[in-house]
């Protein structure tokens, strides 16, 4: 009975440091990680009220084209970019208007194997739901 307490107390402990990274730093402090090499932009999505919500991303360049991921528990600014897939990306400074395109198959995979989410950063999402990609293609 006391080992399974301190599994509970173990359990409980690693949910809290999930809900710690994922909410309170990545979703609500959304933190630039300029001393890391990750590229990012801001992604601003719109609501069915038309109302904006911007999101820091970590971008993803391959093939001359930009991807953004959907691996974290967080995912309102993705479920808003498929249901209104023109958004607004600020890059360096420069907003441009985008339009979102979910990416499946061969795509999916190749982009998918090009930024490989490892083990660690897995266990420290919480081992969040399947990973979801849009490519941004440049708006007519």
């Amino acid at each position: 009975m006391k080992a399974l307490k301190w599994v509970g107390v173990v359990l409980g402990v690693y949910v809290g440091i999930v809900l710690a990274f994922e909410v309170l730093y990545l979703a609500w402090y959304q933190p630039k990680l300029e001393n890391l090499p990750i590229p990012m932009l801001v992604l601003t999505t719109t609501d069915d009220a038309d109302e904006p919500h911007t999101r820091r991303l970590a971008r993803l360049d391959n093939d001359g084209r930009i991807y953004v991921s959907a691996h974290h528990w967080p995912r309102g600014w993705y479920r808003r970019a498929l249901e209104n897939p023109r958004v607004l990306v600020e890059i360096d400074g420069v907003e441009s208007a985008f339009v979102a395109v979910p990416v499946t198959g061969e795509e999916f995979e190749r982009v998918a194997a090009a930024f490989p989410l490892p083990l660690p950063i897995r266990f420290l999402m919480g081992f969040p739901p399947k990973r979801e990609i849009l490519r941004l293609d440049p708006a007519a």
